[in-house]
């Protein structure tokens, strides 16, 4: 059974920082294309980021490129979102995606 655990969102100012981590198992990790979605208040599901099964390609977003960072520890089933110059629009629920799973969301929330 795949499952997906996301963690490290919470609270933060305009400006500030937040590394989200995805806990995964129950599939090949490794040899698994991931993905990290965001859903804002009263929208619909938004793709923000992609990387491939080795971390050599990364996708973004366009208003997130050159603020956020796909990355991935095949070693340790971990998939990453560094999250920096946050902005008020950024604050939704995060989910790490493989395929058409996902997990239960870690809530980034920016506001002064």
């Amino acid at each position: 059974e795949v499952q997906l655990v996301e963690s490290g969102g919470g609270l933060v100012q305009p400006g500030g920082s937040l590394r989200l981590s995805c806990t995964a198992s129950g599939f090949t990790f490794s040899g698994s294309y991931m993905k990290w979605y965001r859903q804002a208040p009263g929208k619909g599901l938004e793709w923000v980021s992609g990387i491939d099964t080795v971390g050599l390609s990364t996708y973004y977003l366009d208003s997130v490129k050159g603020r956020f960072t796909i990355s991935r520890d095949n070693a340790k089933n971990m998939l990453y979102l560094q999250l920096n110059s946050l902005k008020i629009e950024d604050t939704a629920m995060y989910y790490c995606v493989r395929g058409t799973a996902r997990g239960q969301g870690t809530q980034v929330t920016v506001s002064s």
